[in-house]
């Protein structure tokens, strides 16, 4: 499959089923944290937050002025961000309709001066764009097929001292090998989600370490995550959501079918939720 044929699908699938989740499940459309075991009972909106919390406190970020959120969906990390750190963000998602519903929040939480949102590819970033403190990439990065490429993108645009902090997905470490039925788990993900193979959480740390990540560091979330993919499948199911499936079109109704998938993975060992920070040698 070609870039610009995975771009199409992807913009579309999004263009599809963006309205549906802002329904559900609000501004945030990335993953909740549960606590470290993903035990803790807690509202899955609150879920949300606290995985954008948890990932900064991790990553050990505690200010920025200029944030890159690269893959931004309709904002909600961008905002979030803008507002604890005092900060200016720029936000790029492949979606136009994720840009249109952005533009709206921006406006409502009076953040439209602040946080400037566009329909872009994020591989077009470039020397023009300037640089940021902070690059933040919430389940985005697997919908790129040239990794190394995006870590030293990322690498460019970040400022002297800035970091980067990642969320995404992978399969389990190799050796050994993925079996067959691995496999085929995976190439069914792939094909209703539209996204290149995935690798392992070892792949991405050589990566950026091979950009000229320092301080690089990564961790397996899954179990802290797992959880949100129950949640997101029982919301689906409710009459509201079939309805809202069904008007959205065949793309929408296949990722909603991918979840079974997605929660198999998790259950198997198979998918990973992974974090990865790297840092920009002052």
């Amino acid at each position: 499959m070609t870039g610009d044929l995975l771009n199409f699908l992807i913009r579309d699938f999004y263009d599809q089923s963006t309205r549906i989740w802002l329904d559900t499940w609000g501004e945030h459309m990335h993953h909740g944290y549960y606590g470290p075991n993903g035990d803790e009972r807690k509202n899955h909106q609150q879920a949300q937050v606290d995985l954008v919390e948890t990932l900064l406190s991790w990553g050990e970020v505690t200010g920025a002025k200029r944030i890159l959120d690269a893959g931004c969906g309709v904002g909600g990390s961008s905002r979030y961000l803008t507002k604890k750190f005092g900060a200016t963000s720029y936000g790029i998602t492949l979606s136009p309709v994720q840009a249109e519903n952005a533009a709206k929040f921006n406006e409502k939480s009076g953040l439209a001066d602040a946080v400037k949102i566009e329909a872009r590819d994020m591989m077009t970033l470039n020397e023009a764009d300037g640089q940021f403190d902070l690059v933040w990439s919430m389940e985005s990065a697997e919908h790129i097929r040239d990794k190394q490429r995006l870590f030293q993108m990322f690498m460019e645009r970040l400022a002297p001292g800035g970091t980067l902090l990642m969320a995404t997905w992978c399969h389990r470490p190799t050796p050994p090998g993925l079996s067959a039925k691995e496999e085929l788990l995976l190439e069914k993900i792939y094909k209703l989600y539209h996204l290149p193979p995935m690798v392992p959480r070892e792949t991405l740390v050589e990566m950026a370490t091979t950009a000229g990540f320092t301080a690089v560091k990564s961790e397996d979330w899954s179990k802290s995550v797992a959880p949100f993919w129950l949640a997101v499948l029982r919301s689906a199911m409710s009459l509201k959501s079939v309805i809202g499936l069904i008007r959205s079109g065949l793309p929408t109704l296949k990722g909603a079918w991918a979840m079974r998938y997605m929660i198999k993975g998790y259950r198997m060992g198979l998918i990973e939720f992974v974090v990865v920070r790297g840092r920009k040698a002052n």
